[in-house]
């Protein structure tokens, strides 16, 4: 996907934006990490270039917040200024990549996952669709992604 025309925001409409191409790879994250942060049971969070997320004129800019991680390393989320809506995280402070909250998309019932990982602390009630790629824990990026999104990834972050 190359093209696309998925816009969101947050959930009192203060940071619209729109996405210039589809994500890289989409993730349904199991962790702890997520639970907590969320709220919720998990969070869905599309991999794509920062620079594929434009803001609608007169949007209001996200601010970054840091948030604790079990492996130290830096966990910026992007959030409204206003609501605290969690738009998207910069994990590692690459500043080129993102994980943008599906959730946040207005139409993000469309992405489905490409993988579940860190199933190991999935909830005992979420039942997995027949045939998803789940991973107790994370996965062989090599193996899962498509060529095309290994590319993109490279292209931003020089590594294989």
């Amino acid at each position: 996907m190359t093209e696309t025309s998925l816009t969101g925001s947050c959930f009192c409409g203060s940071v619209r934006y729109r996405l210039t191409r589809g994500p890289m790879f989409v993730h349904c994250c199991h962790c702890r990490d997520c639970q907590k942060q969320t709220g919720g049971a998990f969070a869905i969070n599309a991999l794509i270039e920062r620079s594929c997320i434009v803001l609608a004129e007169g949007s209001a800019e996200p601010v970054r917040t840091e948030a604790k991680t079990d492996s130290g390393r830096p966990h910026d989320i992007y959030r409204c200024p206003e609501c605290q809506t969690a738009l998207w995280s910069d994990y590692g402070r690459r500043g080129v990549m993102v994980f943008l909250r599906v959730a946040t998309l207005d139409e993000g019932y469309g992405i489905e996952p490409d993988v579940h990982i860190f199933t190991r602390s999935k909830l005992p009630w979420v039942v997995l669709p027949p045939g998803a790629r789940s991973f107790d824990v994370y996965y062989d990026m090599k193996r899962e992604w498509p060529a095309a999104s290994l590319a993109r990834r490279r292209a931003i972050l020089g590594d294989g």
